[in-house]
């Protein structure tokens, strides 16, 4: 960096158009059969999510999703990612997911599908971060603490 003198130096190094860091350009990441895979998260459930071109089905730990995730909300949730982008029926999708209940293991799918369709096709990345799919829902059970009968709630109080 050189050593200005003065305020008029000062003016003109202003004007000179400093190397503005670049936006990041993502590419296509794909493995060596054609597949873009992603993991997912939510709660406590971890979900390791692939995707390739095909004709729709989705395998949840080698069942079909509407069987795994036998309530319509689940499934719904599930096919979120799918739906936002407009590519229902384009892309096999094969999940395994393991912890927590349920819910947080459709939105780990969930969350997997999102980051796997971006893996697979970057141009979807707008539509599908615009609807909050690319972030990892971060909230989780509080711990107990000691001195506690729950996280926060206290024994009952009696004053005799």
């Amino acid at each position: 960096m050189s050593q200005l003198s003065s305020l008029e130096e000062l003016g003109s190094a202003a004007n000179v158009p400093s190397a503005q860091p670049e936006a990041p350009v993502h590419v296509q990441k794909l493995d060596k059969f054609g597949r873009a895979y992603a993991t997912g998260k939510r709660k406590d459930a971890v979900a390791r999510v692939w995707v390739k071109p095909g004709s729709g089905k989705i395998i949840v730990n080698d069942k079909d999703y509407t069987a795994y995730f036998a309530r319509p909300v689940l499934q719904m949730v599930l096919r979120q990612p799918i739906v936002a982008t407009s590519r229902d029926g384009q892309f096999d999708i094969i999940a395994t997911v393991a912890g927590g209940g349920l819910s947080g293991q459709a939105g780990a799918v969930r969350h997997g599908i999102s980051k796997a369709l971006t893996y697979y096709e970057p141009g979807l990345r707008a539509v599908l971060k615009k609807g909050g799919f690319l972030t990892r829902d971060s909230r989780t059970v509080e711990r107990k603490k000691y001195g506690k009968a729950k996280a926060r709630r206290s024994f009952q109080f009696s004053k005799r």
